[in-house]
């Protein structure tokens, strides 16, 4: 078997940048986790306790999938689909509910939010897809139906629970795929123009709450206690840390609880109220270091799947971190996007990892794979 076989360039061309990128956000969202935590003070075991153990944990899921090449992994991706979808289906039958929806369910003591791990089998899918059917000219809307209903299936289960967050994220990445691997103008022009039509209809399938979201984002003044309370918030803590920050555990905004969900959507807020504009800098250009050096992964590999897996991965991380800055920041929606590596949670955090042991395991082969 491929991923038995012993090669010592596997140890020597380990990428240690990537790694080292990794584990310094992760190091720095379990700071800004101690810090969104600290006023609380009542937890038998505190969050950031629990943050260092889901690194870990995603570490082992990360160095597992890095020594079985990534070739092996993703014949199974079809059928790792179909888990995945399943376990969206037992959300419905046997999941629980937190604050007013239906993501988690518990295996073994361990709650588990299977629309995390949608994110990444819809890119093993779509990757095992485009690699199956090579084509040297733009797919036409035809060939691009069995990657419609790749996407098509999970977000309407996802956006059921409801998380229109995650459902989004996923339609952003299979279109971001789509488009790299090429499709015609005439089929994307058909795609866009449906998409407007369908935009009203969409509308009326928002629940309340998420339709109240999106009129605030248009005018967060409009209701500042309620449904704009959280940007307003939002965006007082991060202008307030100015341009050096208030300093560690003193950040008025976290430390007194007026910001919302501090520790998993608006965690950079908490980081930009102490660190102030130097620090969130830092920590975009900490972020934009490994997302170019994921399409670095992606320019480099030796076949077409290693590039649709890494570009997926590394599209992922983009939306995610664009999206959730930009939500704190009041210029997008807010939606629940978790912030990579920052934000708390156990799903997202193993994910994360093990699609970090994907791009590894791309990494490497380029220095083993012949083309």
């Amino acid at each position: 078997m491929i991923f038995l076989k012993f090669d010592r360039r596997i140890f020597q061309n380990f990428d240690w940048t990537l790694l080292a990128l990794v584990l310094g956000i992760c190091t720095v969202g379990i700071i800004n986790i101690y810090s969104a935590g600290y006023s609380i003070g009542d937890r038998p075991f505190p969050l950031y306790l629990k943050q260092i153990q889901w690194v870990f944990l995603g570490m082992a899921f990360m160095m597992l999938i890095y020594f079985i090449d990534y070739r092996v992994i993703n014949e199974a991706a079809y059928i790792i689909y179909g888990i995945s979808i399943a376990l969206l289906v037992v959300v419905f039958l046997y999941g629980y509910t937190t604050r007013g929806s239906q993501r988690w369910i518990s295996i073994l003591g361990f709650s588990f939010q299977p629309a995390e791990l949608m994110k990444l089998t819809v890119i093993m899918a779509l990757a095992r897809y485009f690699d199956d059917y090579k084509s040297n000219e733009p797919y036409n809307l035809k060939e691009l139906l069995i990657p419609f209903l790749i996407v098509i299936l999970p977000f309407l289960l996802i956006l059921k629970q409801p998380d229109l967050g995650t459902a989004l994220i996923i339609v952003a990445v299979s279109a971001s795929i789509i488009v790299f691997i090429g499709v015609n103008w005439k089929s994307l022009a058909i795609v866009g123009a449906g998409a407007l039509i369908l935009m009203p209809i969409g509308w009326r399938f928002l629940k309340a709450y998420q339709k109240e979201r999106l009129m605030t984002f248009l005018n967060p003044d409009n209701d500042p206690l309620g449904t704009g309370y959280h940007i307003i918030q939002s965006m007082i803590a991060v202008g307030s840390g100015g341009i050096i920050g208030k300093g560690f555990l003193s950040g008025s905004q976290t430390q007194l609880k007026f910001l919302p969900e501090q520790q998993t959507d608006f965690v950079f807020s908490v980081f930009a109220e102490e660190w102030g504009f130097i620090g969130a800098f830092v920590l975009i250009i900490m972020f934009m270091c490994l997302i170019f050096w994921g399409l670095k992964i992606a320019l480099h590999s030796r076949d077409l799947l290693g590039t649709l897996l890494s570009f997926g991965i590394t599209a992922l991380i983009s939306w995610e971190v664009f999206i959730n800055i930009g939500m704190v920041l009041g210029i997008v929606p807010v939606v629940g996007i978790p912030l990579p590596f920052l934000s708390y949670g156990g799903s997202a955090m193993i994910v994360l990892m093990a699609m970090i042991g994907l791009l590894m395991n791309v990494s490497v082969r380029r220095f083993i794979l012949q083309r």
